[in-house]
């Protein structure tokens, strides 16, 4: 006698239409498209505006830029004053802390903040970056973890705080690797990365940094958040670009990571409820074909 098929849960109407705009954020429109379309110049060929040796103190500044981030997520790993925007879940391993309702995210706080960043940026050019890039960085990873607790994600355990890092992994897929599943392509890829970490932080806290599973995590996260600094880097290359077009670009940055936020914990939120299978299934099913002549049209 053959087995009876399970059916996978069906989402529910208004949890499809959050499903569908999370895969519109992420699916539709790449920085580099839309960082072109804020300095009016193809990123490709503002890549030839470049000095050399520009690669090597971009990947540097990336590199720094992000290990900022990660000191303040391992830092404050587990302190209750995290919780101001928290979901009502307390865990256990934290039975006197209160739970607190999420609240919205304050994005155009951050973007406001990283526009002024920007703007010095716009003014000095590739020479402002190290010092430009870890302010800006520390700024965006505040506001990704932001909006993972309004989405329900509890930043007191380690593996939420280095889902927020991974966010800075998640922007760079093309268009091109998979028209229905180009960000499970990207979150997977990073996946067994993030498990390994999660399991050294929780166990190790502080003293995990500098742990090889961390260290493995950051090299992919780096080379992926690279390219995307990049992209920046080269908008801010035309001549005498000056700091209204050098917030106006720093702006665009912000914007593209906090939407890839939304989206990716928009999702990890319905997982949560229905199950990833589930989720993935409804996500494929989605019409990419009219996501994307929305926002050709939108362009």
């Amino acid at each position: 006698m053959e087995p009876i098929p399970i059916a996978e849960p069906t989402l529910p109407p208004d949890d499809l239409a959050t499903l569908a705009a999370a895969k519109r954020t992420l699916e539709t429109q790449p920085l580099a498209m839309k960082l072109a379309g804020a300095v009016g110049t193809p990123i490709e060929r503002l890549f030839a505006r470049l000095p050399a040796g520009a690669h090597d103190t971009i990947a540097d500044a990336t590199r720094r830029a992000l290990d900022k981030s990660l000191q303040a997520a391992v830092a404050t790993l587990g302190a209750p004053t995290l919780t101001a925007h928290e979901n009502s879940a307390s865990p256990s391993h934290l039975p006197n802390v209160k739970p607190i309702k999420p609240v919205k995210p304050r994005d155009w706080l951050h973007k406001a903040a990283v526009a002024t960043t920007g703007a010095a940026g716009g003014a000095f050019g590739l020479l402002a970056l190290p010092a430009e890039l870890p302010v800006t960085t520390t700024l965006m990873f505040r506001s990704i973890c932001d909006i993972a607790r309004s989405e329900g994600e509890d930043l007191r355990d380690a593996e939420a705080r280095l889902q927020c890092l991974a966010v800075f992994g998640m922007g760079s897929h093309a268009q091109d690797e998979d028209a229905d599943f180009g960000y499970f392509i990207a979150r997977g890829a990073l996946a067994q990365a993030i498990s390994k970490a999660s399991s050294e932080l929780a166990s190790k806290g502080v003293a995990a940094h500098g742990a090889p599973a961390l260290v493995r995590l950051m090299n992919v996260i780096a080379a992926r958040f690279s390219a995307q600094v990049s992209e920046q880097v080269a908008a801010k290359s035309i001549p005498a670009i000056g700091a209204v077009l050098g917030a106006i670009v720093n702006t665009v940055f912000i914007d593209h990571f906090q939407q890839t936020a939304h989206g990716h914990f928009t999702v990890r939120r319905l997982e949560r409820r229905y199950g990833s299978a589930a989720v993935q299934a409804a996500y494929r099913a989605i019409d990419s074909a009219s996501i994307g002549r929305e926002a050709r049209s939108r362009a």
